[in-house]
């Protein structure tokens, strides 16, 4: 039992895991889109953290980052691609099977 516990673990998706990504991805799974401030006052994170996490979740193609101005104001709109919602109900199924597997 103990074994296949630790199997279960090691097989977790580490980008989707790390607590500030997998804020991110939570967020953005809700809603068709979010500007950058409105995932700032979610997720409770700084300018560059969520910078830095969303940079990371774009390079692998869970989060597609768009970059326009409204007016003469810089907005940056994030929304979570098909690559990023798979992954994201993976992460979520694979929670529920260690869940099952630590009962």
């Amino acid at each position: 039992m103990a074994e296949e516990l630790f199997q279960e673990i090691r097989q977790v998706d580490r980008l989707v895991h790390e607590p500030a990504r997998l804020a991110i991805l939570a967020v953005l799974y809700g809603v068709e889109e979010a500007d950058f401030l409105y995932l700032l006052r979610t997720t409770g994170l700084t300018k560059g953290n969520l910078s830095a996490h969303l940079a990371k979740l774009e390079a692998a193609g869970y989060v597609e980052v768009r970059k326009r101005f409204l007016g003469k104001k810089p907005n940056t709109v994030c929304r979570l691609t098909p690559e990023g919602r798979q992954a994201f109900e993976r992460y979520l199924t694979w929670l529920k099977r260690l869940a099952r597997n630590l009962g």
